[in-house]
């Protein structure tokens, strides 16, 4: 099992050379570099450039890309705004499609295989307008993202759209061939339902066109993103089922919430937290 760190863990800072060095001296392999602008400007070729050069300096490899879910305001300071793929309005939908476009072409820099993207915000509800918006946005992305060697891995979220079934159905139903699920287990614990089965119930749909995952915990009521065994998730039942999708060596990325506040741990101390929960879910894994 490879060690694959999200850098949502620190997505508040600056992506730095020493950061990123830091990341390889806890004992993580490669990254899942979270794209807003104040933690990763992905429209600077100098910065990406820079942080190519980076990874490859610490030994670290661009395991994915997280597409930005709000639009920045500027390079420190994100905006409220969701940047999404189901705007009904053209003119918004275009620019949101034009601004993921300029994400998936850091690929020529800096390359890496998976674009991580949410369909929608947080509460994007099943409007039949939305879901033609977004298979309008999808059907180009996807042959931007093929262009440069980029799958684009749509992830369930805790919204309508974004729901397995959901998700599994638009794909049938559009036949975007290409299109591919990144699998977020702490997203499929606050489903509805019993507790012990919402975790299968969501990965069923999407088993045969998962691709990646991301790991973190929770208690089945909020988006924690805790470490592994710090919430309620049955990991010994959910490594079974991890296992069980169709990708060989199917990539598994730690995402873990970022932590701030006058008390909050230095990027070493976070970082040797992060190791060491991978460290029994590892044990699980073998």
């Amino acid at each position: 099992m490879r060690r694959i760190l999200s850098t949502y863990l620190f997505v508040s800072r600056k992506l730095t050379t020493e950061l990123l060095g830091q990341i390889s001296e806890a004992g993580f392999e490669a990254v899942e570099i979270f794209a807003t602008r104040g933690h990763f400007d992905y429209t600077s070729k100098q910065e990406v450039q820079a942080i190519a050069s980076a990874l490859s300096q610490h030994g670290l490899a661009m395991a994915s890309l997280h597409a930005p879910t709000s639009r920045d305001l500027s390079a420190t300071r994100e905006g409220g705004t969701p940047l999404s793929i189901t705007e009904v309005e053209r003119v918004r939908r275009i620019e949101a499609m034009d601004e993921l476009k300029r994400v998936i072409d850091v690929a020529e820099d800096l390359p890496f295989s998976r674009l991580i993207l949410h369909m929608g915000g947080p509460r994007e509800t099943a409007d039949p307008r939305k879901r033609d918006a977004a298979f309008s946005s999808l059907e180009h992305l996807v042959l931007h993202a093929r262009h440069v060697g980029v799958t684009i891995a749509v992830e369930n979220t805790t919204s309508e759209m974004g729901d397995p079934a959901y998700l599994r159905a638009f794909v049938d139903e559009t036949r975007l061939t290409g299109l591919r699920f990144n699998f977020d287990i702490g997203h499929a614990h606050l489903a509805d339902g019993p507790e012990a089965e919402r975790v299968e119930k969501a990965f069923a749909p999407l088993r045969e066109l998962v691709v990646s995952a991301h790991i973190h915990d929770n208690h089945g009521e909020k988006d924690e993103h805790l470490a592994p065994y710090a919430g309620t998730i049955d990991w010994e039942s959910a490594v079974k089922l991890l296992k069980s999708a169709p990708e060989a060596d199917l990539p598994l990325t730690l995402e873990l919430k970022e932590r701030t506040g006058p008390e909050t741990p230095g990027s070493a101390e976070l970082l040797a937290a992060a190791s060491e929960s991978l460290d029994r879910f590892e044990r699980e894994w073998s």
